[in-house]
């Protein structure tokens, strides 16, 4: 072992100790144990081959080799102080897909803006996880929120997720339907409807793929493939001028002269996880994950209601982070 290979962290307790002639005092300092803190300059000592301290029942002092080592120590933890302090400074924005401004997404942003407000979140509104988890993987995009389970493998390799929440899946309606009179649509009243789910954009590929395994042997016909739609503004115009039905979740962006109805026997549920690229250190990602945990907890977001529909295979990707 060198000087060039202690730890600051045991230089830091070090330090703590010779101010404070105290290891009770120093402990409490450090938010440390005693016993840890003993530990550390333990430690130390070993590291560097000499003793630091003289302890007694009454007191503790520097040795000559502690007296050689405080000014060293000092200053290699103004060095590490300053090198983080700039760092910090220097933490750049974080990218975040939320899609559209409603939805899971959208909200934990908002929660993770007032959680860390020294942090920059710069929106995104991609249209699929799909796609965004090819940014991400590019290093264009840092966060994503989606269905992990909807992804193929090998991308799936290269992220991590925290499983949020379910958000539950609703139809889109011309007002003038003969379903939108209805507090909740049966999936069972959509047999011989075609619905829009984004077929032909790659972008959303997961969410296409939800949509064919719910119609799967319902009778519900997918509107066929259509060149991607990009922007609110666009989706709006699309939709309504060939007046389809669409599947989305409970969040919806409003459209004109049409309404959203929740699809009930069974209630089909879209999972959605916090997205990001394995490795990515960022104070923002940390932020993202303690308001996720916390809107997960406070509303057992991954509880499975009964009489819900799930596809075969997402619950266990909603079972653990990864």
């Amino acid at each position: 072992m060198t000087s060039s290979d202690i730890d600051p962290r045991l230089l830091r307790a070090f330090v703590t100790v010779a101010e404070e002639l105290h290891f009770t005092r120093a402990a409490a300092r450090l938010y440390l144990a005693q016993q840890a803190l003993s530990r550390d300059i333990r430690r130390l000592e070993r590291e560097l081959g000499a003793e630091l301290f003289v302890r007694t029942t009454r007191q503790v002092s520097l040795t000559p080799d502690g007296e050689r080592l405080l000014p060293h120590a000092r200053r290699v933890i103004a060095a590490h102080d300053d090198l983080r302090a700039a760092w910090a400074v220097q933490t750049r924005p974080l990218l975040v897909d939320v899609s559209a401004p409603v939805g899971t997404g959208h909200r934990l942003l908002g929660l993770a803006r007032g959680e860390a407000p020294g942090v920059e979140f710069v929106a995104r509104y991609l249209s699929g996880l799909t796609g965004a988890a090819a940014e991400i993987l590019a290093g264009r995009l840092d966060v994503s929120f989606g269905r992990v389970a909807g992804l193929d493998p090998a991308v799936r390799a290269g992220l991590a997720h925290q499983p949020v929440c379910f958000e539950r899946l609703t139809v889109l309606l011309r007002d003038d339907h003969r379903l939108a009179s209805l507090a909740q649509v049966p999936m069972a009243a959509l047999a011989g409807e075609r619905l829009y789910a984004a077929a032909g954009n790659p972008a959303t590929a997961e969410w296409t793929d939800l949509a064919e395994r719910l119609f799967a042997g319902r009778g519900i016909e997918l509107v066929a493939p259509f060149p991607e739609i990009v922007g609110e503004e666009e989706f709006v115009r699309v939709v309504r001028k060939q007046g389809w039905s669409v599947l989305a979740s409970t969040e919806f962006i409003e459209v004109p002269g049409m309404v959203v109805r929740p699809l009930v026997d069974p209630v089909p549920l879209s999972p959605v996880s916090l997205v990001w690229r394995k490795g990515l250190k960022h104070p923002g990602v940390d932020a993202l994950r303690r308001v996720a945990a916390g809107v997960t907890a406070a509303e057992r977001g991954l509880k499975v209601p009964a009489g819900s529909w799930l596809p075969e295979g997402d619950l266990a990707f909603m079972s653990q982070a990864c």
